[in-house]
């Protein structure tokens, strides 16, 4: 889902510009773009319901090959294809690429299987926990202190993994391995120099080739979904492609035109969806337990938006001082 990446002045600078000559600003236009990426996000589970009877690891297989035109496409037209060819012929930014890509697809391929499998309350709360464990790891990596309200809200989400662990027999290892993937994710993300659309080419350029491998091995084996399957089949592997890009394409143009805090805030959209849906089109159960368990994170998140709103606002303040 969601996406922490460096943004390229290149991109900014041939995709959109101050003032549109049908006078939209960069701030409406920013919004337009992030809102459309999360809403895309947040129906996602309606695709992946769709091709819950093929293995996890083929859907993310295709995710991937079919990523690579649209991806290869947008850097043509964008004229920066000279970056990539920088980029692969770099040491230091194909192994933290590598790194990058191997961490989404342990994150891909989590949600791809837990939404086939009826979790999608899991993954909803996997990204509600999400930003509280950027928090963590830029206290623990970057040595950025926590403030009083941020170690409140890190507190009570922890309570929430501790109520869950020991009324649900067990860690809620969905919920984890989607947050702290996609945390680590960004972390490393942020460290590579390369703009957010070379960057995604670069990853699914790294990862179709072990992908490839993947799709043939099922060939060989007669289970592939895409060579030996019925036209329905071949038609949701091929929209795969775009279901991955289009809106990770998307929300980078749009976090490059916003201010970080209405990023922050608009990231609560998709995961919201995922969590309604589940409830009331999946008809996922939901115990008392898990209530209070959301309930937590939700305060948890409450405290800690209000703290990032508050430091931004001392920001511009001391802006205009």
């Amino acid at each position: 889902m969601t996406e922490q990446i460096n943004h390229s002045p290149a991109v900014s600078a041939t995709l959109v510009t101050h003032e549109t000559t049908a006078g939209m600003s960069d701030g409406k236009k920013g919004f337009i773009f992030a809102l459309a990426a999360y809403l895309l996000w947040g129906i996602l589970p309606f695709y992946l319901k769709s091709v819950a009877h093929m293995p996890a690891m083929e859907v993310v297989a295709h995710r991937i090959i079919w990523s690579v035109p649209i991806a290869g496409a947008l850097l043509w037209w964008l004229g920066l294809f000279g970056d990539l060819k920088i980029a692969l012929t770099t040491p230091r930014m194909l192994a933290m690429a590598t790194l990058t890509a191997s961490l989404i697809t342990l994150n891909w391929g989590t949600y791809v299987w837990a939404i086939g499998s009826g979790h999608a309350i899991d993954t909803a709360l996997g990204y509600y926990i999400n930003p509280l464990v950027n928090v963590v790891l830029g206290g623990i990596f970057l040595g950025e202190r926590l403030s009083k309200p941020q170690m409140v809200a890190v507190a009570l989400a922890a309570c929430a993994v501790i109520l869950l662990t020991v009324y649900s027999g067990g860690l809620p290892w969905i919920s984890l391995v989607l947050a702290f993937s996609f945390g680590f994710y960004g972390f490393f993300r942020k460290t590579l120099p390369i703009g957010p659309t070379q960057g995604f080419m670069l990853e699914v350029l790294l990862l179709s080739i072990p992908s490839l491998g993947f799709i043939f091995w099922t060939v060989s084996q007669g289970t592939s979904h895409f060579f030996n399957g019925n036209a329905h089949d071949i038609g949701l592997l091929l929209f795969a492609g775009p279901a991955t890009a289009v809106p990770l394409i998307l929300y980078a143009f749009g976090a490059k035109l916003l201010r970080y805090t209405t990023i922050g805030l608009m990231q609560y959209i998709a995961p919201t969806i995922v969590f309604l849906s589940a409830i009331f089109i999946f008809g996922e159960p939901f115990s008392h337990i898990q209530f209070i368990a959301f309930a937590l994170i939700w305060s948890a998140l409450a405290i800690y938006t209000w703290s990032m709103l508050h430091d931004a606002r001392k920001v511009r303040l001391a802006a205009t001082a």
